[in-house]
C-alpha cells in the first residue's frame, strides 16, 4: 500500500557505511562530486536533506589526481592573510607538489557540500591520505572503484571501446 507521507531518517536510525575510493589518475572535479554524494548520502534512497545520512569516505593517493586540459597550470586558490592587499594565490599543480597536495580535492569537495553546520559535519566524515596508506583499516571499508564508472573519470583511459569502426 502507498502511504502520502514522506518518510523523514532520524540521526539515529542512519546506517553509515565506511567507503575507500583510489584516486590514481582520476579527475579532481569528477571524483569530488561523487565523493561530495557519498558524505551528504544522496546515493540512498533514505536521502533527507537537513539530516547527517552520507557515509564515511576514506581517500587514498591524493595527489595522483589529475586537471583536464591546462588546469593544472591555470587554476588559481586563493588565500588572504587578513592584512590589506593580503590576497595570496598559488597555481594547482604547485598545490599538488607541495606538502599537503591532498588539499586539492579537500577543496573542491568542501565548495560542492553546502555551507554551515551540517556541512561541516558531513566534511569530518572525510579523510583525504596523500599516500596509499590509512589508518583505518579496521572500519572494513569496502572498496568503490570509480574509475570503473565512468571512462571519462581517468585520465588517459582508452575510448576506442566507445567508438563504432565502420
Amino acid at each position: 500500500m502507498l502511504t502520502r507521507t514522506t518518510a523523514s531518517a532520524k540521526p539515529a536510525e542512519v546506517e553509515k557505511k565506511w567507503i575507500l575510493i583510489d584516486a590514481d589518475g582520476l579527475v579532481v572535479g569528477r571524483l569530488a562530486s561523487i565523493v561530495a554524494n557519498r558524505l551528504r548520502g544522496k546515493h540512498k534512497t533514505s536521502f533527507t536533506p537537513h539530516v547527517d545520512c552520507g557515509d564515511n569516505v576514506i581517500v587514498i593517493n591524493a595527489e595522483k589526481v589529475k586537471f583536464t586540459g591546462r588546469k593544472a597550470q591555470q587554476k588559481m586558490y586563493y588565500r588572504h592573510t587578513g592584512y590589506a592587499g593580503g590576497i595570496k594565490e598559488v597555481r594547482a599543480d604547485k598545490v599538488l607538489e607541495g606538502r599537503f597536495p591532498e588539499r586539492v580535492l579537500e577543496k573542491a569537495v568542501e565548495r560542492m557540500v553546502p555551507r554551515g553546520p551540517l556541512g561541516r559535519q558531513q566534511m569530518r566524515n572525510l579523510r583525504i591520505f596523500a599516500g596509499s596508506e590509512h589508518p583505518h583499516a579496521a572500519q572494513n571499508p569496502e572498496v568503490l572503484d570509480v574509475a570503473s564508472m565512468n571512462a571519462k573519470n581517468v585520465i588517459g583511459a582508452s575510448r576506442s571501446s566507445d567508438k563504432v569502426s565502420a
